[in-house]
Parts: structure tokens; sequence; C-alpha cells
């Protein structure tokens, strides 16, 4: 890939276009502030459209019989959607939201513009770079910039490549080196004006709802007091949210305990909770990162607080695999040429996505990822391992429930931590296994967790 990172397949700042308006394409970046690929296309274009696309294949059915993408995800990407409008209109400007695959309405939206000038974020897994060469198969001029990670690709002390195969070896390296992440940019205070809409005929725009609209189900004890209550506006999806939150979570003194409480597996607190819009874009790592060091100058550095940058660089980690590996990390073996093809009991699977295996600390985590789109970390590790290691199910599976479930799904971090789970990745181990009684003795003692989701009739101790 090079010393060149930021801009992959990137364009000069002014290319030979039919006209001076550019389509400003918005994926996982829903957000003003921070955004390069934004900031770019602003500089460049003398009219600019932003538009976000729903993909009909979201809501069609897998090869493992449910939608990609779930309810809760769909409300809480509604709500930042919704913020993104406001924050776009703010501006001068304002989203346009259509139905249709990017690859056949961007291009028609093009053709009606009269330009052929689209600008996106560059996204480095299969499905992704694929949307990406149907636009340029079409006639489409993109420039994708890369901005998704908190440390600039191009200043690693290594090409990526030659990515170090081991997590820990990366972070020795980057933090051995001094590299930082750059200094954020500043929200856009205007944006180029947006073309009228009059002349979009055929467009099918579809409007922005309420993340009011959805509540958790109903039916599990304890959805009162889930750990992510995104149907609460102070953790709705957008970046007003999110920036309050950063802002909220880094004044407090939760930072310095995050080491101690990130294992946790109920409430608010235990642990950042910036995931969710660090997964839909609506939040900048680098944002992120220059607020973490505003507060260890205000509060002191401590174990809690280098450990958020710990889980950042991790995040980095699994991005910059995507762009050492890419494909190779969806095939069924992974990084593993020499793996068995995985083996699959549906049965099994459908009794792990219900929380009905009949293990009391895997089901009491599957029905809160059911109920709330939500799971802890550690609650991710212990159900991933179980349908794989004593189900004898296909990973892939449990990554596509994750997908449609999770919040804050994150294609990169997803991919990653199944196969690192599954032993198909980069981690010499081959593969983890967590034992839940072990798991569940050390974190649940008191069987709390396991009454919230399963009824006040369990108790510790129980694994039925």
């Amino acid at each position: 890939m090079g010393r060149s990172a930021l801009l992959l397949g990137a364009l000069p700042a002014r290319p030979k276009a039919r006209g001076d308006g550019v389509i400003y394409w918005f994926r996982t970046d829903l957000r003003v502030g921070d955004n390069l690929a934004l900031a770019a296309a602003s500089a460049s274009a003398a009219r600019l459209l932003p538009v976000y696309c729903h993909d009909p294949a979201a809501e069609t059915p897998t090869r493992w019989g449910f939608t990609r993408r779930g309810a809760h995800r769909r409300t809480f990407l509604d709500a930042a959607l919704t913020d993104l409008d406001a924050a776009l209109r703010a501006r001068g400007s304002r989203l346009l939201q259509v139905r249709g695959a990017a690859a056949d309405v961007l291009p028609a939206l093009a053709r009606a513009l009269g330009t052929d000038r689209v600008a996106c974020e560059a996204i480095a897994a299969p499905e992704e770079v694929d949307e990406l060469a149907s636009l340029r198969a079409a006639g489409l001029q993109v420039r994708a910039v890369w901005q998704s990670t908190m440390l600039d690709p191009g200043l690693l002390p290594f090409e990526v490549e030659v990515l170090p195969k081991v997590f820990t070896d990366f972070r020795r390296a980057v933090e051995m080196a001094g590299v930082l992440p750059a200094a954020p940019l500043a929200p856009l205070a205007a944006l180029p004006p947006c073309p009228s809409l009059d002349q979009l005929p055929g467009m099918v725009q579809v409007g922005g709802g309420s993340c009011q609209a959805l509540r958790p189900e109903r039916g599990y004890e304890g959805c009162g007091e889930a750990a992510f209550p995104w149907w609460r506006p102070e953790f709705a999806g957008g970046e007003r949210a999110a920036l309050a939150h950063l802002a909220s979570y880094l004044a407090s003194a939760r930072p310095r305990h995050y080491k101690v409480t990130r294992n946790g597996l109920s409430g608010v607190d235990f642990s950042s909770k910036f995931s969710p819009w660090l997964a839909q874009g609506a939040l900048s790592p680098r944002v992120v990162f220059a607020a973490l060091r505003r507060h260890e100058a205000e509060q002191g550095a401590s174990d809690g607080s280098y450990w958020l940058w710990f889980e950042l660089l991790w995040r980095d980690y699994f991005r910059f695999l995507h762009l050492q590996h890419g494909r190779r990390l969806y095939r069924a073996r992974g990084l593993d040429d020499g793996a068995s093809p995985p083996a699959h009991d549906p049965a099994a699977f459908e009794a792990w996505c219900a929380g009905r295996t009949g293990q009391a600390f895997v089901d009491a985590g599957m029905r809160e990822l059911a109920a709330t789109g939500w799971l802890s970390n550690r609650m991710r590790q212990v159900v991933a391992s179980y349908l794989i290691h004593d189900l004898g199910c296909d990973w892939r599976a449990g990554a596509a429930w994750f997908e449609a479930q999770l919040v804050d799904y994150d294609t990169y971090s997803n991919q990653g931590n199944w196969l690192y789970i599954a032993g198909r990745g980069t981690d010499p181990r081959g593969g983890r296994r967590f034992d839940p009684d072990r798991q569940a003795a050390r974190y649940d003692a008191d069987g709390d967790y396991r009454a919230r989701w399963l009824g006040a009739h369990r108790h510790a101790g129980s694994s039925a």
C-alpha cells in the first residue's frame, strides 16, 4: 500500500469534471467534525450534495435466516441520520436519504446533477471495496479518503503490508516510535450550497424518523437497567449525543477506574460506551484521543486512561489488518490456510441466538443482546467461545448474528474478534475458549446478571 496511505484511490483536488458539483456519500462517518473526506470535498466543490443510501440488502435475509440489520441497529442509525441532517442544515446544507444500493443510486444522481464526482470515506472491507469499484466502472470519479483510524497508516513505523502478526508487537512498536494521532479537524462552519432537489426526478427519498420509535423488547427482567440504553436521549445515535457523552465521561472519575471496571457486565458506567458512536462514525477516534489527553492534563494520567488508549489501538489494529489482508479475513478458514471448514449445527445455533442453550451465563448474555442490542466485551467473548468451541457452530454465523443485533456493530472489529476466538486470525494460540462456568464464577459470583436476564429464580452457580 505504501506510505501515502491517507487517500485510497485519491484523485487530484480538482479533477476534470462535467461540472462543479460533488456528491458526498456518507457511509460510516456520520459526523461533520473531524471528517477529512467531507472537508476535502467541501474545499473542491461549488455545490455539494450530501447523500446517504439505504441499501435494501441490509434488510434481506442472510444465508443464516435473518436480516443483516436488526431493529435496534436500524433505530440507532435513524437517530444518527436525523442528527446529521440537523447539523448539515445548520451549515446551509441538508442530507438526502435515498433507498437503493449506492452502485445504482449514485450514478443516477450524478447524471441528474451533471457531475461525475463522488467523495466518501474509504472502507477496507470486501463489500465496501466492491461498491467503489462499481461506481468507478459506471464512470464516476471517486475520491475515497481513509479516516476511520486514530493513527494515520502512513505514519506507522512499518508498512501495513508487514503489520506485526501479534497486537502486542504492534502496540510496542507504535509506542516506541512515539506515533500519535494528528489533531482533529474542527467542524466545518459552513458547507457549499446544496443543489436543488427538484432536479432529481425518480429519486426515492426516505425521511428520518425518531429514536423514540422503538423500545427494547419487554419480557426480560432488567431491561430498564440496560448497559447502553440508546432509547434515552443522552445515548441516542449521532454526533451531538456522542460529544456530550465523551465530555461527561472524561470529566468524571470513571476513566481512572476503567482498567478495573471494564470487564463489568451491567450498568452504564463500567466501560466508556464510546463504541456505538465510533462504529457509526458519529464520533472520531482522533477526537476521543484529543479529549483523553485533555483529561490526563487536568486529572492526571492513570492506568485507566492508558487502557482507553490501549483499546483505541486495538480498534486501529483490526482496521490495519483489513488493509493488510482484505478478503482473506472473510474466508471460512480466515488467515489459516490449513484450517478445515468450520462445522455447523443449525439447531444449536438457533438455540444460541434465542438464549436457550441451557447454559445460564451464555443464555443471559444472548437474551440481553436480543433485548437491548448491547453486550459487554466480556460477555461477547464468552458467548462467541461457547458457540464455536462448545456448540460446534460456524464462527461466521455468530459474526452475522452480532452484525444484525449490536448497535455498535463494526465490520472491522467484529470480523477481527470472531477470527480471534475461532483461532483463524493472527493470534498464535490457535483460538480462545472461555469456560462459561468459570467466567460466571468470576464475573457474576452473586448471580445478579443471570437473575436480571433469566428471571429472579436463577441463582449464583447455576449452569442450567
